[in-house]
């Protein structure tokens, strides 16, 4: 198998590749924004912010952290920090202050860039609260806050005043700092939940990025013509990665339909920007074709895409390629560990195999199935865990030897924890999952990150997370809760403790006061029967409903 043409290269090389042979063709298009970049002029918005970090000290393997929507400058500081040999740490929108301070003081960031609020988050409130002074305190690697929206909170400068430092350093300092990376170099740092009750920091390298985003873009069949349509978010693999990192190796254009996902804003995008590719979970399409403005609108540009994040029905599936046109959509499975895709289908796979299956592994990407208990390889239709090898194994969790340990073996295979099995057609279907794991509309929830933040709850004695059926997201979080003799509380107020310092999504949706747990004869938490007395009981309250 021939290499790539970017292996080899870092992620700077990339970019400037593609702007010699399409400088001039539309890379950066923000709609609502009224905001169109040729790739030449993405480059000088990257050499400009480039500049700008150079100006505030930040060299080479050093760590910038960004907490923002989808805005312009997650886009540009995603390049900028990889053209001056930094690492980019991302940051959830959804993280609460307790979260932000364990991924700042986590990350070793020595730059914080964000915006001012979202929804009803108010980010510099939160940020005061974690760091009431730069560069003291938890955070002495703090060095620099930059604001991208909003007047900018003392001790902190905004990012027209970064830029406008930058004018002090000279593109060929810029320049040379690039001279010094290699294509293992690590580039971002992405954190997933931990099921010891932390997010755990995937560390990922130029290498592992752009092989990743070659053929996922080959699985497609992507060119230069393409025009990606980007609702997902940036922070996760999916926005930062197959998203704008693969429209830059492509020389394809960016087209992002808001800072947060809404079906009639990416409905637009597609139809007045000519998208030929479309992005999402499966409960972002099903917001799509149940859009009131759909009717009438012209979508023929649309071709091909990816869905990922949790199993489509096949009547979704039918509706995404009859009514929205993606007759070449393909599914993507994979996890943050694995930069991302590990397997994916091909445009030419029949309908039934891009329900059934999440494709086959990506060239130069080695997977096997075993037995979770004597790691015995397994034959065609027998189930065990999923473990894959090659260019898209993380270069490891930062600063936790342990946990790297525990995810990548000695042989360098990485034991995903997802239960598949293999089929004659060299196709795999996943099965289950061996880790304690809730997928609610795309994003992965660990349980016990959420039960040991309830555990902080003064009247709390006990508490189980499981994640039960949803039509809508998947799955959805259901707490069971034991309170502490003469204690009294509401589901309500449960629901407000997490949300008060909890992104939105781990806060469960069902809670429900026990006095007693269902336990195994070693004592742990039977969480099996809690979930089927859980969904048991929803099933009741449907049937009573109807």
């Amino acid at each position: 198998m021939l290499a790539p043409w970017l292996d080899g290269l870092t992620i700077p090389q990339v970019l400037d590749r593609t702007v010699e042979r399409f400088g001039e063709c539309d890379a950066l298009v923000f709609p609502r924004l009224d905001l169109r970049w040729s790739y030449r002029q993405f480059a000088a918005e990257v050499d400009r912010a480039a500049r700008g970090l150079m100006a505030l000290g930040i060299g080479g393997g050093e760590h910038v952290a960004i907490w923002a929507t989808n805005v312009p400058e997650w886009v540009v500081l995603q390049f900028a920090t990889a053209r001056v040999g930094a690492v980019l740490v991302n940051i959830n929108p959804a993280y609460r202050a307790h979260e932000l301070r364990y991924v700042l003081k986590q990350s070793d960031s020595v730059a914080l860039v964000l915006i001012d609020r979202f929804k009803t988050s108010d980010y510099y409130a939160m940020l005061a609260e974690v760091c009431p002074e730069i560069g003291s305190g938890e955070f002495p690697l703090l060095r620099n806050v930059v604001t991208i929206k909003g007047d900018a909170p003392r001790g902190t400068i905004s990012w027209q005043q970064m830029i406008a430092a930058g004018r002090s350093v000279s593109p060929e300092a810029v320049r040379a700092a690039g001279h010094n990376q290699r294509p293992d170099d690590a580039v971002n740092i992405q954190y997933t939940s931990g099921t010891t009750g932390f997010p755990k920091a995937a560390t990922l390298s130029h290498r592992n990025l752009l092989l990743n985003v070659h053929y996922v873009g080959e699985c497609q069949k992507m060119t230069q013509s393409d025009r990606v349509c980007i609702p997902v978010p940036f922070y996760h693999c999916f926005g930062c990665v197959l998203g704008t990192l693969m429209a830059v190796a492509y020389g394809a254009a960016m087209v992002i339909p808001h800072e947060f996902f809404d079906p009639t804003a990416t409905l637009d995008a597609i139809e007045y920007e000519r998208c030929t590719a479309l992005y999402g979970v499966p409960t972002m399409f099903i917001a799509q074709l149940h859009d009131p403005t759909l009717p009438g609108r012209d979508l023929t540009s649309l071709r091909t895409g990816i869905m990922s994040g949790s199993p489509c029905p096949i009547e979704t599936m039918r509706a995404v390629v009859d009514v929205l046109g993606c007759r070449d959509i393909t599914i993507a499975y994979g996890q943050t560990e694995a930069s991302p895709v590990i397997t994916q289908t091909r445009c030419d796979a029949p309908i039934h195999l891009r329900v059934e299956t999440v494709g086959q592994p990506l060239p130069g990407v080695e997977v096997k199935i075993v037995d979770p208990c004597t790691h015995e390889i397994l034959g065609d239709h027998q189930p065990g865990e999923l473990c894959a090898r090659g260019h898209v194994v993380m270069l490891g969790y930062y600063k936790n030897r342990e946990a790297t340990a525990q995810a990548i073996d000695s042989e360098g295979w990485l034991h995903t924890g997802d239960l598949a099995m293999r089929l004659p057609n060299g196709y795999y279907k996943i099965t289950g999952r061996i880790k304690d794991m809730v997928i609610r509309g795309g994003e992965n929830i660990y349980p016990r990150e959420i039960e040991e933040f309830l555990f902080t709850h003064a009247a709390i004695e006990q508490a189980a997370v499981v994640g039960v059926p949803s039509p809508k997201y998947g799955e959805e979080l259901c707490a069971w809760i034991k309170l502490k003799p003469g204690e009294n509380c509401t589901e309500d107020e449960i629901r407000n403790f997490c949300r008060a310092e909890l992104a939105h999504y781990k806060v469960p949706k069902y809670v429900k006061f026990v006095d007693r747990f269902p336990q195994t004869v070693t004592g742990k938490i039977q969480k099996f029967k809690i979930r089927e007395a859980m969904c048991e009981e929803l099933q009741l309250k449907e049937q009573e409903t109807a």
